[in-house]
């Protein structure tokens, strides 16, 4: 295996001994058989999958709301942004509780919450109802994003956890292709409604997946409840971690370009360029095929490379991307087909950057692996509730959207420079991930 410069520059550690009681101890993940692990990625990743189904999944269906509902475009993207605020207050307020009283009760608790606030979707009568609604969807949400987080640092830590995370989003990664295909083939058969009766089926069935086959991670022995003060303190100990603090942001940068994608691309492709619903998921869905393929490329780089050196690079692949993209946009001169290269570009840059971010920032705290997780979490959602409106206060072309998609891109470089500082993280320990 070639060594990194990263890990070069790291004083020479000997390979761990684990029938040493000096050496560390194999994590439970690392005690996993091949197939133990497959089982954990498939359960955890059909969980997390609630998030992007309730986000991407009525997209098709956001210009027919706007004219079924009497509303403008940047109001009915507001749905959106609704839907990202739950996510994000959902994950402060479960990442403790789920320290203290375990993972399993606030995860089920979290998604019996998505389900009812699905039905109510259902039958919302206006577009102040329906926002609200959204935002109870994200809350209830969050608790499985929150969680699965947690579960892979309860049980994984360093390029393990990052390797782990990669595997998950290739699961992960389903859900977004399929979300608004699926909504394009609900809305075929019935109005906007029906996708929410759909979601509320799907929690369902996550539900008693999750219910059956995902065990308890967290040992009471490692549980912490130190109350509201205690949780205070724990966000202002991670609020001092100038890494931490980076790397969440940069997750959450990131993330900021996916959701300007998300909230304008359904306006772009089906309004400027004139695809029906079902077309517009099929487009949405290959973008989200490059997203899925680069995290799996993902694990051959960590073969030869430390996960802060691809986090830098795909980042600044990523930001020049994104770059071309608005100058295509801008100037009108490469039509859609020419705007989709650099778009996918961007998504796979995100699909390298978006393991190793959460990676290395999740295993500077495993002490309080559940706070932690909520907090990259609200970072990522929050930003993205805050791109999603923006992008449609800025216009429903092509313009506004690659505007926001290469602000994000480029912001999160300059984060990376001057705030995570990559090559002063300390490696971990190599760690058997067999």
């Amino acid at each position: 295996m070639t060594t990194s410069p990263m890990q070069q520059e790291a004083p020479a550690r000997p390979a761990p001994d684990y029938d040493d009681p000096e050496r560390p101890a194999l994590t439970p993940g690392e005690r996993m058989t091949s197939g133990e692990r497959l089982r954990l990625v498939l359960t955890l990743g059909v969980l997390i999958a609630i998030g992007p189904l309730t986000v991407d999944m009525y997209l098709p269906a956001l210009p027919t709301i706007t004219d079924d509902l009497m509303t403008t475009a940047a109001s009915a993207q507001l749905t959106l942004t609704g839907t990202l605020v739950g996510l994000a207050l959902g994950q402060l307020l479960v990442g403790p509780v789920s320290d203290a009283v375990g993972r399993r009760p606030p995860l089920l608790a979290g998604v019996c919450v998505h389900v009812l606030a699905s039905l109510a979707c259902a039958v919302a009568p206006n577009l102040a109802t329906l926002g609200v609604l959204r935002v109870l969807q994200g809350l209830g949400a969050a608790a499985a994003t929150v969680v699965a987080m947690a579960v892979v640092r309860d049980l994984f830590t360093g390029l393990a956890a990052a390797k782990t995370l990669s595997r998950l989003m290739l699961v992960m990664g389903a859900a977004p292709v399929l979300a608004p295909t699926l909504g394009g083939v609900v809305l075929g058969v019935t109005s906007w409604r029906g996708v929410f009766v759909v979601l509320a089926v799907l929690g369902v069935a996550i539900l008693t997946i999750t219910a059956l086959a995902l065990p308890e991670s967290l040992p009471k022995s490692a549980r912490r409840s130190g109350g509201t003060l205690g949780t205070i303190r724990v966000y202002g100990r991670l609020l001092t971690d100038r890494t931490y603090v980076g790397l969440i942001l940069v997750a959450g940068l990131a993330m900021a370009a996916m959701f300007a994608y998300v909230s304008g691309s359904s306006f772009v492709f089906q309004e400027q360029y004139g695809l029906s619903e079902q077309e517009y998921g099929f487009v949405f869905g290959a973008g989200a095929i490059g997203l899925i393929a680069a995290t799996q490329f993902n694990v051959r780089l960590l073969r030869r490379f430390a996960p802060a050196q691809i986090l830098t690079g795909a980042l600044a692949a990523g930001a020049v991307a994104g770059l071309v993209l608005l100058l295509l946009a801008a100037t009108e001169t490469a039509g859609m087909f020419g705007l989709l290269i650099p778009l996918w570009l961007v998504l796979a840059s995100a699909g390298l950057a978006l393991p190793n971010a959460p990676a290395l920032a999740l295993s500077r705290h495993g002490e309080a692996a559940g706070t932690a997780a909520a907090l990259l979490g609200a970072v990522q959602f929050g930003v993205g509730a805050l791109t999603a409106p923006l992008v449609g206060i800025l216009g429903t072309g092509a313009t506004a959207m690659a505007l926001v998609i290469a602000g994000g891109m480029v912001l999160a470089n300059v984060v990376v420079v001057l705030v995570v500082r990559p090559r002063q993280i300390t490696p971990e320990p190599a760690r058997s991930t067999r």
